[in-house]
């Protein structure tokens, strides 16, 4: 054994010196500079560890009900590798999660050593780190020599020895390190959790032998029982709704704490749920005082702002921000009671109002790569075709908000091995359609027709090749690009051959084995306006024939209201949109709500508001897609949105709808974008980057700043950066 250890060592050397051709040398000016030190993984795999961990939480009524999907896995061995030239001998602290064999230049290191000392000149170093457990990785830490962004990490080693025992290697596929924000050692990556802070019961009202807790407001948490004593059972009935609380036999989630008489009189219970109100019931031998609770959050910072001459849309705001917060976890989930879940479709729009409100670049990433997944290819995202769509789109939007290519770099064999097991499903006519284990969603909504080739599925289909086509670019993949390119626009043309009805100037909705059905819905209509699929005379025949008639299917879901409202707005329809939401958002507050809803329906009546998929409370009452008017708002109202990648370039549209006055702020990677209007006055503040103010006046506006005039009584002003720029006008 000792001997064949020794000779691993040899064939170790000599592998990492066939190694050095693979890796850029830095610099001994860069190295002298001390850069600071994290955790870093394999690429992917935290997000994926984490979302297992997370996912799999879901209980209903104690019962585990994980996540109906493949479940993937990090890679259980991984090495990490950096070429370093060192000014001076470097003291190197070692922290890893996982045993570690660890070579300098090639020569390894006997035992788990928690330092080294690394002399000075050129170097290479190799850890290959085991954890089957978590996920494995390291953190180094030194003067010059430190875990970052610049180690480069794999996960198989393609060796193999010849007849005369010497080690060959080739084709080994490197990869930019993963990272977050574990910045210290001893903030381990299988450690995390979320922030919590205590709060306090708002309300305490005695219901039989029990009482039910009022927190005031939806909420998300670990219960707190305080001047606990004795030895027997605590029961805990949560609901997002009084009556779901109160229902002990049918609410959705409940907790059974079965104490010994030993516990600690202040109890925190170990998992965590979304609730409003808690019954609890305790047997007669259990005594305690009161009832709290530690919510449970993602530290985020509040960078966009609403505010306005209408109460009812700022409080829609408000619950809006509250609503995404709540949603906003450890990735960008559905529901925060039913669910727990990471669904494309939700995330999608989640991606849309995070760039309005935190502009948190890390969620958007980790939720894109915990849906993705790993290797191969066997199901749509989530099982559902239309979901797997989203995911292209949103990362294409990802690039738009962000300017970064660092990501689609990194990621783009993954998006290219999924668009072809898309394009792989297609039927003989270049459609898709679903296949057997294929769900098509699209929405929830009675009477809705999802069999066979589907008008809507083909244009988020369009829209992906696109998206493709740019992340092909962005990698360096000139082939692809082409590729995407001509099957993006070959997609488009059928689309339009086979399901534009040019006698009636819509979009029809579903073809069943060759034959158009006579059925029109509001789906493709209304996505291929703010596609900018359709040309003007289009537009106008479609909101006049779809979205603004209501003989047409209705939608009843905030999932797909955001993007019936979104193409009302993008086509000007601002102050017909505002009534919308103060009907639509401003009904869901009538009714108490206090984050906004996965349905609403308002011919429901009652206990009909709490129900859906057959059970009395199966509604989520905080639900992510709930949220939109963030995004409406920031974009349409504000007018806010980028025109080149990371904002380099962006105009602001401001459009009162109807308000006397609005003023927010809209974040971006530079700096938050500030915009006041009223009837007679704009005034913005832009940030680094071409910027022009675009705006409408009766009459000929006034300003410091050069104002052209663009079109019929339109004008547009150039934004100098962190300058407060006034417009004197008459707003139409």
């Amino acid at each position: 054994m000792k001997s064949l250890r020794y000779s691993f060592a040899k064939i170790a050397a000599i592998v990492l010196v066939l190694f050095f051709g693979l890796n850029s040398v830095v610099s001994q000016e860069q190295n002298s500079q001390k850069n600071d030190a994290t955790w870093i993984w394999y690429p992917g795999d935290f997000e994926i560890w984490l979302s297992n961990k997370m996912q799999v939480r879901r209980t209903e009524r104690e019962a585990v009900f994980p996540p109906l999907w493949r479940y993937y896995s990090p890679f259980p061995l991984v090495t990490f590798q950096a070429e370093v030239d060192l000014p001076e001998a470097d003291e190197v602290s070692i922290h890893s999660e996982g045993s570690f064999q660890l070579l300098v230049d090639g020569k390894q290191i006997y035992g788990q050593p928690q330092s080294i000392t690394i002399e000075p000149g050129k170097h290479t170093i190799s850890l290959k780190v085991y954890n089957q457990e978590f996920l494995p990785s390291i953190y180094i830490d030194g003067k010059y020599v430190n875990s970052d962004e610049s180690w480069i990490v794999t996960n198989e080693d393609k060796l193999w020895i010849d007849e005369e025992g010497n080690a060959q290697q080739s084709g080994t596929p490197w990869k930019a390190v993963g990272s977050w924000k574990f910045d210290s050692p001893d903030e381990n990556p299988s450690d995390f959790r979320l922030e919590t802070e205590p709060w306090n019961a708002k309300k305490r009202e005695k219901i039989g032998d029990g009482e039910l807790v009022d927190f005031g407001k939806e909420t998300f948490g670990y219960i707190k029982v305080h001047g606990l004593e004795g030895e027997g059972q605590l029961s805990l009935y949560y609901g997002e709704s009084r009556e779901e609380a109160m229902d002990s036999a049918r609410c959705e989630t409940l907790d059974y704490i079965q104490f010994d008489g030993n516990q600690p009189t202040e109890y925190t219970h170990d998992e965590s749920k979304a609730f409003r109100y808690v019954q609890v019931q305790a047997d007669p031998s259990i005594k305690y005082d009161s009832i709290s609770m530690l919510y449970e959050y993602l530290p985020l910072d509040y960078r966009g702002e609403f505010n306005s001459s209408d109460e009812l849309l700022n409080e829609i705001w408000d619950v809006s921000a509250y609503t995404m917060h709540l949603t906003s976890r450890e990735f960008f989930i559905d529901g925060i009671k039913r669910d727990r879940w990471i669904w494309s479709g939700d995330a999608y729009q989640s991606y849309l109002m995070n760039y309005y409100l935190f502009f948190d670049n890390n969620s958007v990433e980790r939720t894109l790569l915990s849906l993705r997944g790993k290797e191969p290819v066997t199901a749509h995202i989530n099982t559902i075709m239309d979901y797997s769509l989203y995911w292209f789109v949103g990362i294409y939007d990802y690039y738009i908000y962000t300017g970064d290519t660092k990501f689609i770099k990194q990621f783009y064999p993954r998006m290219k091995s999924l668009m072809e097991f898309v394009l792989g499903r297609r039927n003989e006519a270049g459609f898709l359609e679903p296949l057997e284990g294929d769900w098509v969603f699209i929405d929830w909504a009675d009477g809705l027709p999802k069999t066979g080739e589907v008008s809507f599925e083909q244009m988020l289909l369009a829209r992906s090749l696109e998206a493709m086509a740019k992340s092909a670019e962005i990698a360096g993949e000139k082939s692809d690009q082409t590729k995407y390119e001509n099957l993006a626009a070959d997609m488009q043309k059928k689309l339009f051959e086979v399901f534009w009805d040019e006698q009636n100037q819509v979009m029809k909705h579903q073809r069943i084995d060759g034959e158009m059905q006579d059925i029109v819905t509001r789906y493709a209509n209304m996505f291929g306006i703010f596609f900018n699929y359709f040309n003007e005379e289009q537009q106008q025949s479609v909101k006049e024939k779809v979205l603004l008639n209501d003989d047409i299917l209705q939608i009843t879901t905030p999932y797909m209201r955001f993007y019936e409202l979104e193409a009302l707005c993008a086509i000007g329809e601002q102050e017909y949109v505002l009534d919308e939401i103060r009907d639509y958002w401003g009904g869901m507050l009538e009714l108490g709500a206090t984050s906004f809803w996965e349905k609403y329906d308002p011919s429901d009546k009652g206990d009909e508001h709490l129900s859906m998929y057959g059970r009395p409370y199966g509604k989520s009452l905080c639900h992510a897609w709930g949220a939109s008017p963030i995004y409406l708002f920031g974009k349409y109202y504000l007018g806010v949105q980028p025109t080149a990648p990371g904002y380099s370039e962006y105009e602001i549209r401001p459009n009162l709808g109807g308000l006397e006055w609005m003023e927010g702020k809209v974040p971006t990677p530079n700096g938050d974008i500030e915009v006041y209007a009223s009837e007679k006055e704009i005034r913005v503040t832009g940030v680094e980057g071409k910027g022009n103010l675009i705006f409408k006046s009766k009459s000929k506006p006034k300003s410091s700043e050069e104002i052209l005039e663009i079109g019929d009584s339109e004008y547009q002003v150039q934004i100098i950066p962190s300058e407060e720029l006034t417009i004197s006008y008459e707003a139409i």
